[in-house]
């Protein structure tokens, strides 16, 4: 008897989550959809400029791993990029920031907080026209090329962009370490020339 009440309320929970999740999904109907993997850029994508709206669905995600969607475009063309985290509960997660031609939004993935039984989560990315073209009797474009890629981040760093960091601590250490293998002769002239400049 007791298995049979469990089952039950096993099943309530189950179709109580199924229509919370067809609940969340119909406002997202009619909007584009793609799937975007961790660490794979999608080139040359294009959305129309007239507040053109666009889902990406986040695949390959990490439980606690801190993740950057990051766009750019050209900075010829008038448009005004956002980028939002969308899930089943409509809860912004962290605050999206915009360097020149690229638009970013980190966030910290954690399954729990998505209602999510797989790895993966929601940015919707919305374009509209952002200013006039300067040129007279010229047509305006109708639609953007952008990049978009979500890449993992160790330190608040991407993983791609750790080798230039490792490169410019190479190049300190050995600015540190190599005069000290010069003869010392070429060491002292170098001092006395700096005490004469100054």
């Amino acid at each position: 008897m007791m298995e049979r009440i469990r089952w039950c309320l096993v099943m309530i929970l189950q179709s109580f989550i199924v229509s919370c999740v067809s609940l969340n999904h119909k406002d997202l109907e009619g909007i584009d959809m793609k799937v975007l993997h961790v660490a794979e850029e999608l080139e040359r994508e294009t959305l129309l400029l007239t507040i053109g709206q666009r889902i990406y669905e986040l695949h390959g995600l990490k439980e606690s791993s801190w993740y950057e969607v990051k766009i750019s475009y050209p900075a010829s063309i008038p448009a005004s990029f956002s980028l939002r985290l969308k899930n089943l509960v409509e809860r912004q997660v962290s605050t999206s920031r915009r360097l020149l031609n690229t638009e970013k939004i980190m966030f910290q993935f954690h399954r729990g907080s998505w209602n999510s039984s797989e790895n993966v989560a929601f940015v919707l990315l919305t374009v509209e026209r952002a200013g006039i073209v300067a040129q007279p009797n010229r047509k305006e474009q109708e639609v953007v090329l952008f990049n978009i890629i979500c890449e993992e981040l160790l330190i608040g760093i991407p993983h791609r962009a750790w080798w230039v960091g490792i490169a410019g601590l190479l190049c300190l250490l050995m600015a540190a370490f190599i005069p000290y293998y010069f003869p010392l002769y070429l060491l002292q002239s170098c001092k006395t020339a700096v005490t004469k400049e100054s």
